[in-house]
């Protein structure tokens, strides 16, 4: 195994800590073993000798120690992904899909393209080939183990999909699958490259949303692994408010100019929905979204700098936007969206929530031009600050709380998708009101939580 791993050229940078880099190192102890320890010795020479006193840690129990260690890291990947079937053939294609190097990066969404570095890549190809194809079965014979023909036709426990990551298990099982069919280096070349125009690479590629976060002064992006599947749908009604959403999208995701979105309105009225349900309808056309957090403003510019040279459209994501008059991080935002000296990249839009218009708290103070009692004079210019945000979001989608009709037939279209509930609708208004009156008012998060008290009711 060490000999293949070695001669890797674009895909080498597998990391030190990784599986695979440490089974070629135990692979490569495990050969000098094989030959000196496992051989007849009486023929050394000294130097020999010596040499094999020097690498007495090299032992069958120190092996096979290492493997299980390797072993136990593989299969809690393989939890965590929900790999099945034969992991080592699933952890090869998860390490394929997920190195970022300058041949995969310049075919993430796009494909292959004509290049020199195709000879270099059809090399790897070829390594990962008989990787695939490795014969695990004489250091299973030589240290009395069998973990690898073990992990080669594995059943895993059943799980929930939200126990693992379902969108990247499924991916990576099925181009294992199609990758064991192939016959040759050109067979990996084409099903891989295919794999990265289809969806990408790394963990853009694999995954629909992400988070930040600020470690030892540095930033980071990783993937949230679970994003709930909900589609527009889902959400009933405010079929204007959707179609003003899909229509900017659209356009931005085809490459044409759109503008940054804010959805303003009252609790429980879908906001967060739409934008959830927009990315999971255009995941398939490289759409991504980074949530990010108002105290996490100060980092947005070196957020986009990490995305903006990447084939994927980013919506950056903030939810529950809005600022008490002690807040200023908005001034970061505002830089950002429009009047920085960098130009914000066509790649990146920013969608926003909020329960306000006008995001920031305002006071019939910010209103007259002569504060009294203060020491500002034209107070009416820290209104038109504060006002210039929102001013920012070319779309404005504005939602409402649903009147009692709206409100009832939201009740019903929901129940719908329950058979266990079996109220007829008058029944179903009669208790959907008196729901609502417990339990906040009028509004379609009220409808949905009182449809799951029903479901989970009926027996």
């Amino acid at each position: 195994m060490y000999k293949y791993v070695s001669k890797l050229i674009v895909y080498r940078e597998l990391g030190e800590d990784s599986i695979l880099k440490r089974l070629a190192g135990i692979f490569e102890d495990f050969g000098w073993y094989k030959e000196n320890v496992l051989s007849d010795s009486s023929a050394f020479s000294a130097s020999k000798l010596a040499e094999i006193q020097d690498k007495k840690h090299i032992s069958k129990e120190t092996l096979i120690t290492r493997i299980y260690a390797e072993i136990k890291r593989l299969l809690d990947l393989s939890t965590d992904y929900g790999f099945d079937d034969n992991l080592w053939h699933n952890y090869l294609t998860f390490v394929m899909i997920n190195n970022e190097n300058s041949f995969t990066l310049t075919s993430e969404k796009v494909g292959a393209n004509d290049g020199s570095v195709n000879h270099f890549a059809m090399n790897d190809f070829a390594i990962f080939k008989e990787l695939f194809d490795f014969d695990f079965s004489e250091i299973e014979e030589k240290l009395s183990i069998d973990c690898f023909s073990t992990i080669s036709s594995y059943k895993a426990i059943v799980k929930k999909e939200r126990m693992y990551n379902y969108n990247v298990s499924g991916k990576v099982r099925a181009l294992s699958r199609r990758l064991e069919a192939c016959d040759d280096a050109k067979g990996f070349f084409d099903e891989v490259t295919a794999f990265y125009a289809d969806y990408g690479v790394g963990m853009f590629g694999l995954n629909k949303a992400f988070r930040i976060r600020n470690v030892e002064n540095k930033v980071d992006i990783f993937p949230i692994n679970n994003t709930e599947n909900v589609v527009l749908d889902d959400l009933v009604g405010y079929e204007i408010q959707k179609k003003k959403l899909i229509d900017n999208t659209e356009a931005f995701v085809a490459g044409r100019p759109a503008n940054n979105c804010l959805l303003f309105g009252s609790a429980g009225t879908g906001k967060s929905t739409c934008i959830k349900a927009i990315i999971n309808q255009y995941y398939d056309r490289g759409l991504r979204m980074i949530e990010i957090y108002k105290h996490q403003f100060k980092d947005l510019s070196a957020v986009i700098a990490m995305i903006k040279n990447r084939n994927y459209r980013f919506i950056i994501y903030m939810d529950d936007l809005s600022f008490e008059d002690f807040e200023t991080e908005y001034k970061f935002l505002k830089a950002v969206i429009e009047g920085g000296v960098e130009t914000k990249p066509d790649n990146v839009l920013i969608y926003a929530t909020s329960n306000r218009r006008h995001l920031i708290k305002e006071t019939w103070g910010d209103r007259d031009d002569m504060e009294r009692g203060g020491d500002e004079i034209h107070h009416s210019d820290t209104m038109h600050e504060k006002l210039s945000l929102v001013n920012r979001f070319g779309v404005t989608i504005s939602f409402s709380l649903p009147n009692q009709k709206e409100y009832f037939n939201i009740v019903c279209q929901l129940a719908k998708r329950y058979p266990e509930i079996t109220l007829s609708e008058k029944e179903l208004c009669a208790e959907a009101n008196k729901w609502e009156l417990a339990h906040g008012g009028i509004s379609g998060r009220t409808a949905q939580q009182f449809i799951n008290y029903l479901a989970g009711q009926s027996r």
